[in-house]
């Protein structure tokens, strides 16, 4: 994934849909996403697919679903806000 410096949401494809999930459109991290995740409930892994749902508008059962090489793509998306 190349580094989104844009603030239009980046479109992830997934390679192993869940359900009828295809793809997931993930917008750009705000303060108060980070606020929301960090008041979330469990460890950090659980934080933070509590903030992935919440910036790809999606259940976090859904994320919990993903195969791992999914949720590293969103991983590396997330990241690649940060720059």
């Amino acid at each position: 994934m190349d580094k989104n410096n844009s603030r239009a949401p980046v479109v992830i494809k997934l390679k192993y849909p869940v359900g009828s999930l295809t793809e997931l459109s993930m917008r750009r991290v705000k303060v108060r996403d980070q606020l929301a995740a960090n008041r979330s409930k469990g460890n950090e892994s659980e934080k933070e697919i509590f903030l992935f749902a919440a910036l790809c508008e999606v259940t976090t059962e859904q994320i919990e679903a993903m195969d791992m090489s999914d949720y590293m793509q969103i991983q590396e998306v997330y990241s690649g806000f940060l720059d």
